[in-house]
């Protein structure tokens, strides 16, 4: 690999040569096992360039909530940002966020797939770019399912033979529990699980006239049951649990069941990370009543605020830590199976990389069949899996994930969590002046 040759644009390498001095790029991330790798590797980036990288790195909640508050009021305290397939087409179409066309012909644009340049994109400007890209499915032990004589049913199984399976495996008094799935309240956390469940369950945030339907039967239907599998079949102190926690808990050998981001297959197969690498094995997100958005879409993704002072090392810094020779660097260095999945299509060409991800083709072919624009039983006037992609359902998704975390915790009934959603959801619907 020629690094200072294919990484570093021209432009940034002139400044250098020419004496001009460094600049020093604050970068707001995630705490996940990919943000992690990419802080260790971006050394090369910033001794090729004469830049340097301050690390802001935050629990997924916290990051959130800073980033966007500084997006929103132009405070520039970052450079670069980890945000998603919800903010970057809203925040792009706002003017917040700097336009990414323009990474170079080197950069390969045509090698992601359409459906992740479509979700980071408004008006076809592309306003983030990916270093990974997801659906969902389930992660199960297979050992653990061969003892307990369980046998997986032909095609997707429903939500109600999930929960039998897990019944059979749940085993609290050698430290494994049926499922782990994510209590810790928030759009993105629990309910990037909640949203597909209810999906599955026939549910929809909004009808077609934008009112509220959270108090809805399917609603009810699908949080009682997640409460009450939770409950009877998970860890204690669930709603302290999110994706990392789930992870670590999977990995160490606590969870039979674990339905989350395909994303982290590739720390669940690593031997390195997790104890169950070689007794995993995975099948689609369960269906209920049917099979729409029952599997979500997300892209962690990094984008360039307009109050940063230094866009064009900002975006030189993309363009190299999401590049084909990332990824590669990434494989070369840290094992294929660490490699960052999900965003462009030369990963899977790549025979390195199939042959040490077993689960590469499901996660490509889960991710193309993931459908923002058809994800759930009944029509609905917005597009979005786990999310919907209007502004105002941040402040709405956070609002709900308390409540169904409370109802969790047994701090309120579903009924009760469900009644308070819907009235904050009317309230804010109507402040914002829907329907448009």
């Amino acid at each position: 690999m020629h690094l200072r040759s294919t990484l570093v644009s021209a432009s940034v390498m002139a400044l250098v040569a020419g004496g001009a001095l460094a600049e020093e790029l604050t970068i707001a991330t995630v705490n996940n096992s990919d943000m992690i790798i990419m802080q260790e590797l971006s050394s090369k980036w910033e001794e090729a360039t004469g830049n340097t990288l301050n690390w802001v790195v935050l629990e997924e909640n916290v990051l959130r909530q800073r980033v966007t508050t500084d997006i929103a009021t132009n405070g520039g305290s970052f450079d670069i940002v980890t945000i998603g397939a919800y903010e970057a087409p809203i925040w792009g179409a706002q003017g917040w966020l700097v336009a990414l066309d323009d990474l170079g012909d080197a950069y390969n644009y045509d090698d992601i797939f359409e459906p992740v340049l479509n979700g980071l994109s408004a008006d076809g400007t592309l306003y983030a770019v990916p270093f990974y890209a997801e659906s969902s499915f389930t992660f199960y032990r297979k050992d653990l399912f061969d003892a307990a004589g369980v046998e997986l049913p032909d095609g997707q199984m429903t939500y109600d033979q999930f929960a039998e399976i897990v019944a059979k495996v749940h085993d609290p008094d050698n430290g494994v529990f049926g499922t782990c799935q994510r209590g810790k309240a928030g759009w993105g956390e629990n309910m990037a699980f909640v949203g597909p469940l209810v999906n599955a369950f026939g549910g929809r945030w909004f009808d077609m006239d934008w009112k509220p339907t959270i108090d809805s039967e399917a609603w009810h239907n699908a949080v009682t049951y997640y409460v009450d599998l939770m409950n009877e079949f998970g860890p204690p102190g669930a709603t302290a649990n999110g994706h990392n926690e789930n992870r670590a808990l999977f990995a160490d050998g606590k969870c039979a069941t674990w339905v989350d981001a395909t994303s982290a297959a590739g720390y669940i197969f690593n031997p390195d990370e997790s104890s169950v690498a070689d007794k995993t094995d995975f099948f689609q997100a369960p269906k209920q009543v049917t099979d729409k958005g029952t599997g979500w879409f997300w892209a962690w993704a990094l984008a360039v605020p307009k109050s940063s002072q230094k866009a064009d090392a900002a975006k030189d810094f993309l363009a190299w830590s999401t590049s084909e020779d990332y990824v590669n660097l990434v494989g070369e260095t840290k094992g294929w199976v660490a490699a960052p999945p999900g965003t462009r299509k030369s990963t899977y060409e790549n025979q390195a990389y199939l042959d040490a991800a077993p689960f590469a083709k499901t996660v490509e072919n889960s991710i193309l069949a993931a459908n923002p624009a058809d994800a759930t039983l009944e029509p609905v006037p917005y597009t979005g899996v786990q999310f919907v992609a209007i502004p105002e359902f941040q402040g709405i998704g956070n609002y709900v994930g308390q409540q169904i975390a409370a109802a969790l915790a047994g701090q309120m009934t579903v009924d009760e969590a469900l009644k308070n959603s819907q009235q904050f959801a009317e309230r804010e619907m109507a402040k914002a002046g829907y329907p448009k």
